[in-house]
C-alpha cells in the first residue's frame, strides 16, 4: 500500500525514503514492542498520549465531514439540532474553502493503525520513546520460544483444557497461544500464554479482536453500570 504524503510528513520521513523502508521500520517496532496498557491494564502515559501524533482521517471520511459542514451551513442547523451560530458558521466556511480531498490518504496501512490508541486515537508514545535499556537486571524478553518450565505451569494451570473451546486437548494437539500475539510484541510468559487446540490456534491467527474491546469507552460505562 502506498504511503500518503500526509503520513510521511507526520512521521518525519522525507520523499527519499521508500514505502518499503518505512513499513519495514514500523513492522519491526510493532513486533518488538506492544502497547504497555495491554500488559499493565492501565496507560502509563495518561494525558501525555494526547500530545502525540494523530493519524489523518481517510479521504472518504474527510469528504463526508466536509459535506456535513456544507449541510449545516445550508440548513443553519447542526447535526444535534442546535442552531448554527455565526462564529461556527464562519469557522465551517473556512474549513470548506481550505478543503482539498487530495490532502487525505485513501487508505492507511495496518502497521500504523495498530499503533493507534483505541481510546484517544493518537499513536502510542511507546513506539517512539521505548528503549531496550532498563534499571532491572533482566531485559524484556521477546522470543517465540516457550521455556519448558513455562509450558508445564500452563498445562497445570489450564488443566489440559482448551481455553478457546473448553474441550479436552490430547497431547498431540497441545499448542500455546499468545494472548497478545507474538507479532504484536507479546511475550512468551505464563501471563500471556494459554493452552489451546492446534485447530483453534490456527483459526485465531494474530488477531487482537478477541483480546481487545472494540469500544473501550463503551466498556468503561458497562463496568461502571455493573458496580451500581
Amino acid at each position: 500500500m502506498k504511503i500518503h504524503k500526509s503520513i510521511r510528513k507526520l512521521l518525519g520521513y522525507n520523499s527519499k525514503t521508500s514505502d518499503e523502508e518505512i513499513l519495514a521500520n514500523w513492522k519491526k517496532r510493532t513486533s518488538e514492542l506492544c502497547k504497555p496498557c495491554w500488559e499493565l491494564k492501565y496507560c502509563p502515559y495518561g494525558p501525555v498520549v494526547e500530545d502525540f501524533l494523530l493519524l489523518p482521517p481517510i479521504r472518504k471520511d474527510a469528504i463526508d465531514h466536509n459535506n456535513y459542514l456544507k449541510e449545516c451551513i445550508k440548513n443553519g442547523i447542526l447535526g444535534s439540532g442546535e442552531k448554527l451560530d455565526s462564529q461556527r458558521k464562519k469557522w465551517f466556511e473556512e474549513q470548506i474553502n481550505n478543503f482539498n480531498a487530495d490532502d487525505y490518504p485513501e487508505n492507511i496501512p495496518k502497521e500504523f493503525w495498530d499503533t493507534s490508541c483505541r481510546v484517544y486515537g493518537h499513536i502510542c508514545p511507546v513506539f517512539f520513546v521505548a528503549e531496550p535499556l532498563t534499571e532491572t537486571k533482566e531485559r524484556r524478553k521477546h522470543s517465540r520460544l516457550v521455556p519448558r518450565d513455562v509450558m508445564l505451569k500452563i498445562v497445570r494451570r489450564d488443566g489440559q483444557i482448551c481455553q478457546k473451546c473448553n474441550e479436552p486437548v490430547s497431547d498431540d494437539e497441545v499448542e500455546f497461544d499468545h494472548l497478545i500475539p507474538f507479532s504484536k510484541g507479546g511475550e512468551s510468559t505464563t501471563e500471556n500464554l494459554r493452552l489451546i487446540h492446534k485447530d483453534c490456534n490456527r483459526r485465531k491467527g494474530n488477531s487482537l479482536e478477541e483480546f481487545l474491546h472494540p469500544n473501550p469507552i463503551e466498556h468503561l460505562f458497562e463496568l461502571k453500570a455493573k458496580k451500581k
